[in-house]
């Protein structure tokens, strides 16, 4: 057999050997990511003060510009609506549940550890055991609070209005009367005001934005 033969047979058995391996491990290849996937969690990093937003456009893009979408797969500002009746209007507004702090869904390791901690304007991890030390994270029963606080439930009532209030109704037909606050239904948005109405107090259930403090 010439040289060039032995080469030749040694290239086909070398290619035939990856093959093997490429046809036989597939399945074993794919059990790690699969095992992976069910070690991924949420964890709470701390950032500055009024920079929640700015960390979490800052991590996305590292983990977009490092290839890390397989590791870190959600990061969320906990927010939560805020529903204020003020001056006969109703206002909803956007408010931070946890101020200074950033929620992160990821496969914690060396690898991902190192770009979320590293991140501009992330200052630790919470629950880190010690210096350098791996965080703990939230409990499931944690995360759906956090997660049905920023959706699944009804806005957050703030009521401006306290029994014994005096309130000056703003439209509807007790219009321009005015009356004291004696009972507040929050679930139905609603009020019950005490109103002089032909010299006798006469109880008036009036909705949150028909009605402003005098």
């Amino acid at each position: 057999m010439t040289e060039y033969e032995q080469d030749v047979d040694a290239s086909v058995d070398v290619e035939s050997d990856e093959l093997h391996d490429a046809v036989a491990e597939p399945a074993e290849s794919e059990r790690p990511a699969a095992k992976a996937k069910d070690n991924r969690n949420w964890f709470v990093i701390h950032t500055y003060s009024g920079y929640e937003n700015k960390v979490k456009a800052n991590l996305e893009r590292r983990i977009h510009s490092m290839g890390m979408q397989d590791k870190i797969f959600r990061v969320l500002v906990p927010m939560e609506d805020e529903v204020e009746f003020k001056d006969g209007k109703r206002k909803i507004t956007p408010k931070k549940v946890f101020p200074g702090y950033v929620l992160v869904e990821m496969i914690m390791d060396d690898q991902s550890w190192y770009v979320v901690r590293n991140t501009q304007g992330v200052t630790g991890f919470v629950g880190s055991p010690g210096p350098g030390e791996k965080p703990v994270p939230l409990q499931d029963k944690e995360v759906k609070t956090i997660l049905k606080q920023m959706g699944i439930e009804a806005p957050k009532l703030k009521i401006d209005f306290r029994k014994g209030d005096r309130v000056k109704v703003t439209s509807g037909p007790f219009f321009d009367f005015t009356g004291v606050v004696d009972e507040i239904q929050p679930e139905k948005e609603r009020l019950r005001a005490l109103i002089s109405i032909f010299g006798r107090e006469t109880p008036v259930e009036l909705e949150f934005f028909q009605v402003e403090k005098v």
